[in-house]
């Protein structure tokens, strides 16, 4: 028995508005595991690397994991493939919430959509049935509207993801949310989903996922439930104070920068926006995803609102790189971001792009209107954020992101970007293997497909020192094969503060029945991380973009525990390429393809 799959998968035709279903690819599912890695592997077999992400032929495919809807610790997550308008890589942007376990229980492993509709539609899924519905009236509508909707249409057990204006509109970063306030955030996604006139997708929860081995997944959670109980992050930390618990850990490690990475090393005002201020002023309970005994999500209120968040990664992007330190104004900007529908972290870099050419002197008056975009000014972040999403008058301009943005500015070094997509709150020049995972991320710069911060920072076998190049390729090397396997699988990466890959893998073995050995389900995930690198070279991404800003790389850190430090990245590059087997110039070799099974797509 084979259990986590329905063993059907959904496919959208947009233009000709048909619905199919079709038998899901055991055998991939097995090579790839499920999730992210078995959508790549459908995306890749039927998309021109080199294809317009814009055009209709561009699949846009929705992908729960194996695990995803089974009472698995955080079994949330669905992941949303793609080819990225932000950066011209394939993506996948991961989100939890509620949507990726009811997209499970209504009987698909996959939604795959294709084409461009003639006007806008929701997709009704419930029960192994979907119908395309009309969408005209929800078109201009933001996130919070359409799904208040699309709620009270369809019925309490319904979980909706759907676009917002900045998704309608083509920001380049907009994003897919689902139960108002979780993203899949990054590169883009939601923008493909509005250039396809695709609004929503409403899923109905039905049946749960069978389980292979049911007595073995019973002891193997209890185990797990109890080191999650016993771990001090997953049980205080992120419980007590969300993701923002970070900001005062990450600041005195000399790796928190300020004012769009100028100035770097020590905030004095970081306190100001940390978890432990936010619980002491806006907080008014935690908000678990599906089947979550950590409960990070934060329900906040401000201005007779409530909302949630800022996570630790908006409150850095719209706070401390904007220059503002006022958590009411950062909370408003990422209300603002949830209801538009775009990235925070793009969007937050992005402004503080804008803040640091209008300082610069490379951006006239003319361009920005009334309100000038300074660091510090909280009434100027208010207004792009919510300018941006309809690309009105500047934030036009904004909508392209801070690489594009940059380089008509005529100073592309503004843009905190390694492949186009900004980079998350951690300076690499303290923490190298945060370099290194920036910068040969398949997806663009991105924190969360290597999350090196827990072995350099937070303590988490295994242990590696910041700024030691020793090793470090290694250490990246595992760390993104054993993501891909999380992020496959269906579950959150928080567990891993306290669970290891075995436990991971016996809990995938009991519910699938795959009985991978630890050998073969890391191979999945280096599989998986391979063919994404194929994909993008086919599609024109070069080895030379495997990079990082240029004052991260000639700029030593101002002050703090790290001060006069750059990213050696030359070296790192040199060991990270032979780590993987790759040649010196970053290209998969023959036989490391070969001993992958990727032979069917071999350069």
């Amino acid at each position: 028995m084979i259990g986590g799959f329905t063993g059907k998968i959904l496919r959208v035709d947009l233009t000709k508005k048909e619905v199919k279903i079709e038998d899901t690819n055991m055998q991939w599912a097995r090579q790839y595991i499920g999730g992210q890695g078995l959508a790549t592997r459908y995306f890749v077999d039927e998309v021109d690397p080199k294809i317009d992400p814009y055009s209709p032929e561009n699949e846009l495919i929705f992908a729960p994991g194996p695990l995803t809807g089974t009472n698995a610790p955080t079994a949330s997550r669905y992941m949303v493939v793609t080819k990225s308008p932000l950066t011209g890589t394939i993506t996948r942007s991961n989100s939890g919430g509620y949507f990726g376990a009811r997209l499970k229980h209504s009987g698909f492993d996959m939604i795959i959509f294709k084409g461009k509709a003639e006007s806008p539609l929701y997709l009704f899924v419930s029960q192994g049935k979907a119908e395309l519905r009309d969408a005209s009236k929800l078109w201009g509508r933001d996130v919070f509207e359409t799904t208040d909707f699309l709620s009270q249409e369809a019925g309490r057990a319904a979980s909706i993801a759907c676009i917002g204006p900045a998704g309608e509109n083509l920001v380049r970063f907009a994003s897919i949310i689902n139960d108002k306030h979780r993203a899949a955030g990054r590169n883009g996604v939601g923008a493909v989903m509005g250039s396809k006139k695709l609004k929503a997708v409403v899923a109905i929860g039905g049946t749960l996922p069978k389980v292979a081995n049911p007595s073995e997944y019973n002891s193997v959670l209890q185990e797990m439930l109890k080191k999650l109980k016993e771990n001090p992050v997953t049980s205080q930390g992120l419980t007590q104070f969300g993701t923002e618990v970070l900001v005062n850990i990450i600041n005195k490690s000399g790796i928190y920068s300020t004012k769009n990475s100028t100035d770097s090393g020590d905030d004095p005002l970081a306190e100001e926006i940390s978890g432990e201020r936010l619980a002491e002023t806006y907080l008014l309970h935690n908000q678990p995803c599906f089947a979550c005994p950590i409960r990070c999500g934060r329900v906040v209120r401000y201005n007779e609102r409530e909302s949630e968040g800022p996570e630790y990664e908006s409150a850095w992007a719209l706070g401390a790189s904007t220059g503002i330190h006022d958590l009411y104004s950062i909370i408003a900007a990422n209300d603002n971001a949830d209801r538009l529908g775009y990235d925070t972290i793009s969007g937050g870099l992005t402004i503080s792009a804008a803040m640091e050419l209008y300082e610069k002197g490379k951006i006239p008056d003319k361009d920005v209107g009334p309100t000038k975009p300074k660091f510090g000014n909280q009434s100027a972040l208010l207004e792009m954020s919510t300018k941006l999403a309809y690309r009105k008058d500047f934030g036009n301009e904004l909508a392209e992101g801070s690489l594009r943005l940059a380089t008509k500015y005529g100073y592309p070094d503004a843009s905190i970007s390694v492949k186009g997509q900004e980079l998350a709150a951690y300076d690499p020049r303290g923490v190298w293997g945060m370099a290194l995972e920036y910068a040969t991320s398949n997806i663009g710069g991105s924190h969360m497909r290597a999350y090196t911060i827990s072995n350099e920072i937070l303590g988490v076998q295994p242990v590696s020192e910041p700024t030691k190049i020793e090793g470090k390729a290694a250490l990246v090397k595992y760390v993104q094969d054993f993501t891909e396997v999380m992020d496959c699988s269906g579950l959150c990466q928080f567990p891993s503060f306290a669970l290891n890959f075995e436990d991971y893998r016996k809990l995938i073995n009991a519910i699938t029945g795959f009985n991978y050995s630890s050998e073969e389900l890391m191979k999945a995930g280096e599989r998986n991380w391979n063919l994404e690198r194929l994909f993008n070279l086919k599609g024109g991404i070069k080895p030379e973009q495997d990079t990082l800003p240029g004052r991260f790389l000639t700029e030593g850190i101002p002050k703090g525990p790290n001060k006069g430090k750059v990213v050696p990245l030359k070296e790192l590059l040199r060991d990270y390429y032979k780590e993987r087997g790759w040649d010196e110039k970053g290209i998969p070799r023959e036989e490391k393809i070969k001993e992958l099974g990727l032979d069917f797509y071999k350069l």
